[in-house]
Formats: C-alpha cells, sequence, structure tokens
C-alpha cells in the first residue's frame, strides 16, 4: 500500500501568540518534530500545509523534499484538511491511503503511525485511528483512498472528528500506549518541556 503524509501547519496559533510551527522544543522548531517522526515511520511522500506565517515557516524550518502546499483560506483546520488530502491525492504515483498528523504534536511517534499503517493492511475497513491508552485525541488518522471524500464533510475547526463520530462503522480503533500531546498555549509547551527535562515520559 502506497501511502503519503499530510501535515496540517497553516492555524494562526492565535492562542500561543507566535507562529507555533516555529516555538522550540529541544532545541528545534516543533514541526521539525513531527516530519521527523513521519520520515522515522517510513513514509517518503510528505505534504505540508501552510497558511498563516507560512513565509515565516517555510524559511525557519529546514526541509528534506516535502510537498509545501498552503491553503488560500487558512481560517479553518478542515479546508487545510482538504487542501492537503487532494495535493496528496494528486501526488504521481497517487497514494491508497494518507496518514493525516497534525504540525502541533512534536511527540507524534513513528511507532504509532506503523502500527496504523500495519492495522490498516489487515483490515478493509477504510478509516484507521489510535485509541491512546492515556485518553486524548485520535490523532494521526489513516484514510484510504475510497475515504478520501470524507474530508469533503469537514467543517469548521473540528477536522475529521465529528466526520469520524458520525461514520463510525467505517473506523478502526488501534490501541496504542501513552498520549499525543498538542500545543496549543506558551503553558502547554513549557510544561512538555519540563516534564521531559524531568524524565516524565509524556509520549
Amino acid at each position: 500500500m502506497s501511502i503519503a503524509a499530510v501535515v496540517l501547519a497553516a492555524g494562526a496559533a492565535s492562542r500561543f501568540g507566535s507562529p507555533k510551527a516555529l516555538a522550540r522544543l529541544s532545541g528545534r522548531p516543533i514541526l521539525e518534530h513531527v516530519l521527523d517522526a513521519v520520515r522515522e515511520a517510513g513514509i517518503s511522500d510528505v505534504v505540508v500545509v501552510l497558511g498563516h506565517h507560512a513565509d515565516e515557516i517555510e524559511d525557519g524550518i529546514t526541509w528534506l523534499d516535502e510537498h509545501l502546499v498552503r491553503n488560500p483560506d487558512p481560517r479553518h483546520l478542515s479546508s487545510s484538511l482538504q487542501v492537503g488530502v487532494a495535493a496528496a491525492a494528486a501526488l504521481d504515483p497517487a497514494p491508497r491511503a494518507v496518514v493525516i498528523i497534525l504540525g502541533d504534536q512534536p511527540r507524534t511517534r513513528p511507532e504509532v503511525i506503523r502500527a496504523l499503517i500495519s492495522a490498516a493492511r489487515g483490515s478493509d475497513l477504510p478509516v484507521v485511528v489510535p485509541r491512546y491508552a492515556e485518553g486524548g485525541g485520535q490523532n494521526p488518522v489513516l484514510l484510504r483512498a475510497s475515504a478520501f471524500e470524507l474530508v469533503d464533510e469537514a467543517s469548521g475547526d473540528h477536522g475529521l472528528g465529528p466526520v469520524l463520530a458520525d461514520n463510525d462503522d467505517l473506523v478502526l480503533e488501534v490501541p496504542v500506549p501513552g498520549s499525543n500531546p498538542d500545543i496549543d498555549t506558551p503553558d502547554d509547551l513549557r510544561r512538555l518541556a519540563e516534564a521531559e527535562e524531568a524524565g516524565i515520559d509524556v509520549s
């Protein structure tokens, strides 16, 4: 199964107060941590959706061969999702599935991404999500090409969550340990950094 990743990094970061993708964790921008996880999971075709602060983010990240696309109207997460999946579907060769990853989750783990891919290969269900032992949102999300049309049903800032809740018969949940914290505010980033400095596993 050929798989691409769609990394969403187009948000305004209004609660953060500055381009969140460039905020530093362990000496590097948090978006680079996300891209590392994608590469370590074995995905080579990576679409990154930019929007707000796009010029700053383009200049501030050490890119490899990612496909950068811009959402011309990045006010809502759902539109960035739609732009990203459309860009991934247009790759040559077209992927059989995409893994959608949030750019503000710097502790996304490669082994979780690999677990989703492995589960998808053994299931006919078109959507695969993690179920974290410590709770939290079900990200990343793997979508087979047959489910790409679901992104057209997404609206507002909730992404695929409500759509998948309405189509739970299409979704396979994969139990995984830990959690996958969001970085929404500077305090979130500070707490994550302090926990890691103290040797506390937050993933």
